[in-house]
This record gives C-alpha cells, structure tokens and sequence, in this order.
C-alpha cells in the first residue's frame, strides 16, 4: 500500500505544478499592460491640388506611458507618384497636413482629431526632415498635435527624387510639468504653534510702553526740564515814584 500511496502523491504534486503554469501562462485574448506593449496611434497625411482634404496613413506612432514614456514612429516610404506630386505642388503654395486621433489605439473613422499644417515647399526643401510634437494633458489624453520643418523656409530651391523617398522625422511628446503646490498645512502649524507659545509667555504680548519704559521715561522728563519756564527771570525793574 505504501508504494501506491507514494505513487498517487507524486501524480497529485504533478498536477499541481502543471495546472499553476496554465494558470501563470499568458492567453491569446489577453490584454497587454500598455506600460508594456505600448499604445499605437495612427498617423495621416493628406497634400491635394484642389485644397482638398484626404487623409490616408503615413504611420504609426507608438507610445509607452509610464516609466519609459517614450513616443516612437514607423512610417512608410513614399510612392513614386507621391514624390512627383510633392514635387509639382511645391511651386503651388499648397499645404501638408497631419492628422492624430485623441483617443489612444483607435482608428476609427468617426473619432474626433488634432491636426496641424506646413507649407509643402517648406517640406520639399527641407527633404522630408519634420518634427512633430504630440502634446498630453495630465491625465494622458491627447490635446495638440505640431510640426514643422527643418529648415522651414521655402527659397524655390531644386529637389533630386532621391531626397524624397523617406521622411526624416522627430517626434517629441509634451506633457505639462506640475507645479509644486503650497506648503499651506506647514504654514498653518507653525502659525498655531507660534501662537501656543505666545499663549504660554503672557511676558512676551506686553505693550510697547510696557516693554521699553526704561527708555521712555528719561526723554519725557528731559522734555519736561528743557520746556519749564525760570521763575525768577523774565521779572523787569520798576521805576520808583517819589513821595
């Protein structure tokens, strides 16, 4: 019996162990810790002859909050009709725009967005070279989006094909700093604690005249001698009147 016994124990402690690896193992429908995996956000661009505005996707920035907060981006290369069409549009004072959803890992078509706009000689001339700033509030939610270019002036210089074909791109991520708040309790206790103490020494909530009469006293009765009148002088001779 003791050998059989033995024997179901073993197989018990094995089943154990294997079912608390299933229990630890990550599934496929499982969501990622975004600290971990990151937040994607869909990056669009849109340049048209008539003013237009169609968006189609340049990128894909992706964001790890916490810790590391980073911002990333991968983008695609640019076709080769979309490298002529830049180039015919520099000389047209059109405008490139971006766009970015604010809410985080969606690309839903009726989501709200922030964009931003350069001239597109000014993204010619610069080859492509952009930064593109994404601004947070405090709790993370998107509110702006920026770029610009490097250079940013359009001066009607000529562009190879070649220096069109990927963007040179730097994306930076602004969140606003806290401000230190107040040390209103620090002050309030030392304010009580200072007032406990003036409670305990009544010597100290003395008036003025209390406090400094040694002082007082001395000049009060200068001023008394120095304004006192000499009562023999200021008496005039009279003239004596005979019998």
């Amino acid at each position: 019996m003791e050998p059989r016994r033995a024997l179901m124990a073993s197989g018990l402690l094995l089943l154990s162990v294997v079912g608390a690896g299933l229990c630890n193992a990550r599934r496929p429908g499982d969501v990622l810790d975004p600290e971990v995996a990151g937040v994607s956000v869909l990056l669009e661009h849109s340049f048209e002859f008539d003013d237009s505005v169609r968006y189609k996707k340049r990128g894909t920035l992706l964001w790890r909050p916490g810790r590391e907060n980073s911002l990333t981006l991968s983008q695609m290369q640019l076709t080769e009709d979309e490298r002529v069409k830049l180039r015919d549009m520099a000389g047209t004072d059109g405008l490139y725009r971006i766009r970015i959803p604010r809410k985080l890992g969606s690309e839903s078509s009726t989501l709200d967005y922030v964009s931003s706009f350069v001239r597109i000689c000014a993204l010619v001339e610069s080859h492509l070279s952009d930064v593109i700033t994404v601004n947070t509030d405090v709790s993370g939610n998107i509110i702006g989006v920026s770029i610009v270019t490097i250079p940013g002036s359009c001066n009607g210089a000529e562009v190879e094909d070649v220096d069109l074909e990927v963007f040179n791109t730097t994306v930076h991520l602004m969140q606003p700093v806290l401000a230190a708040a107040p040390e209103t309790a620090a002050f309030i206790e030392r304010l009580e604690h200072e007032q406990a103490q003036k409670a305990k020494n009544p010597q100290e909530q003395k008036s003025f005249i209390a406090k400094y009469w040694m002082y007082i006293v001395p000049i009060v009765i200068f001023l008394m001698m120095s304004g006192a009148q000499d009562p023999n002088g200021g008496s005039g001779g009279s003239g004596g009147g005979g019998r």
